[in-house]
């Protein structure tokens, strides 16, 4: 099943079960899809699970920007329901790949290219970012591809 048609099932379980705060993130996502399909002039029912993925990150990202300026600005309450929203966000992402895969992918593209150049490690990289989209966490890889090229 989808990203798209499982945040839609979980919304119908959710109002169900009375579970008011999940209700509420899941149709905050599944607005942002709607939103982001009406952007993308998208005739399609869904988007793809690549695109659901990459708003639900967003989403994340937006939330640990708001917990940061409300522990900034000492509001616990709201830093409380900001990290209770994003684990539910953080639960519909696929799990990402550990350090230890992470390394063998990028040895292996390292034997595969030969030498890099540490000028060019930005491009090189970009092409292993485009290889993981959406299994690794990006700052995982730079770490790892850093400590491996010297």
């Amino acid at each position: 099943m989808s990203l798209h048609k499982q945040i839609k099932e979980g919304i119908k379980e959710a109002m169900i079960k009375k579970d008011t705060l999940r209700l509420t993130v899941l149709r905050n996502i599944s607005s942002t899809f709607t939103n982001e399909m009406i952007a993308k002039k998208l005739t399609t029912e869904e988007l793809s699970d690549e695109d659901a993925t990459s708003i639900i990150r967003r989403l994340i990202k937006q939330r640990k920007d708001s917990i940061d300026q409300f522990t900034k600005g000492n509001r616990m309450d709201l830093v409380k329901s900001e990290a209770d929203e994003m684990k539910i966000l953080e639960a519909l992402l696929p799990q990402l790949m550990s350090r230890e895969e992470i390394e063998k992918v990028v040895k292996a593209k390292i034997t595969e290219a030969g030498s890099i150049d540490k000028t060019k490690l930005g491009q090189f990289m970009g092409g292993i970012m485009k290889e993981l989209k959406g299994k690794a966490d990006g700052m995982i890889v730079k770490e790892v591809l850093e400590s491996l090229v010297k």
